[in-house]
């Protein structure tokens, strides 16, 4: 769906993170901005206990005022700097970890794509594959949430053409 993934209703929300949950940018600075400074407090907490996250893995936080449980922080990998396989991991690690904190619903913005780079199709590609194969066991819903018509019509079109070719 087109919209703003801070006013999306979902267990919980994932942010497009960076290593060290700084949220300083992009999708990463709205969630922040709109669920409060308690989520960029946790996620400082879990950086100092933790260390950085590893790109393609993901950290949890609370969701502060946001209208969710959760945020699961996706490290998503840097265009040209590390592969499709990171992508593809971290996407598949938000739903994994959704399903590990016994989870119904999860938004899921176009990961990689803001400052990391990643083209559109690219990360379009990737997450009709992983949401094509993954097999979930509690979750239920997975809404996709893009926020122009630029990045709705590119993974409109590349959801179809992923999905007609897989049936």
């Amino acid at each position: 769906m087109k919209g703003d993934i801070t006013k999306i209703e979902a267990d919980a929300i994932v942010n497009a993170a960076n290593s060290y949950l700084s949220h300083g940018g992009g999708v990463a600075w709205a969630i922040v901005r709109r669920g409060g400074e308690a989520i960029q407090r946790e996620s400082d907490q879990y950086v100092r206990e933790h260390g950085p996250v590893p790109v393609g893995e993901v950290a949890v936080t609370g969701a502060g005022s946001l209208r969710a449980k959760y945020v699961i922080h996706a490290v998503g990998p840097r265009y040209g700097l590390e592969g499709e396989d990171k992508l593809h991991s971290a996407i598949r690690r938000s739903l994994e970890k959704a399903e590990e904190l016994g989870l119904r619903s999860l938004a899921l913005p176009a990961i990689s794509t803001g400052i990391y780079g990643y083209p559109m199709e690219v990360c379009a590609r990737v997450m009709a594959s992983v949401l094509r194969s993954y097999k979930p066991k509690i979750l239920e819903k997975v809404i996709v949430v893009l926020y122009d018509d630029m990045a709705y019509s590119t993974f409109e079109k590349v959801f179809t053409r992923e999905l007609q070719e897989s049936s």
